[in-house]
């Protein structure tokens, strides 16, 4: 990366990191996914469609510099948490290019209609050899997917 922000190798001494109770510890060797940037033009739109339509929690909102927006928003009982975020080019993605996130349900048929409720476009429940899904996109066409596993 060519930009002006200072960079370091050196990683801070564990004795100096303040743990947090509330995080499990994470294992040797373990790649925990915990944030998916989701390209968006319009942060504030996004934002609402996610909390208000979504019921995402919204953990942040933040602006650390001046031009950089961090929101980051997670699903409910999801340890991984999507992000919307402006001005850091590391993350520029063309708005609505992300495809087909998926967020695992006990119940399709219910959380369908819940959607549909708080006014979400959603397709009909799709049967995919044995696996149920049903697509929506946030505003921006960036899509998802509720998959059905009754059984997690």
């Amino acid at each position: 990366m060519n930009d002006d922000r200072p960079t370091t190798t050196e990683i801070p001494d564990i004795a100096d990191v303040t743990a947090d109770p509330g995080n499990p510890p994470v294992p040797p060797g373990a790649l925990l996914l915990e944030l998916v940037p989701v390209p968006v033009t319009d942060i504030d739109r996004a934002k609402a469609f996610y909390q208000d339509k979504l019921g995402f929690h919204v953990d942040v909102d933040v602006s650390p510099a001046e031009g950089v927006r961090v929101v980051q928003c997670t699903p409910p009982g999801s340890a991984c948490s999507i992000t919307l975020i402006e001005g850091l080019p590391e993350l520029d993605m063309p708005p609505g290019t992300l495809r087909g996130l998926h967020l695992v349900v006990a119940d399709i048929k219910a959380e369908r209609e819940k959607l549909l409720g708080r006014g979400v476009e959603v397709g009909e429940i799709v049967d995919s050899g044995g696996v149920l899904y049903v697509y929506f996109a946030d505003p921006d066409g960036n899509t998802w997917c509720l998959q059905h596993m009754p059984w997690r």
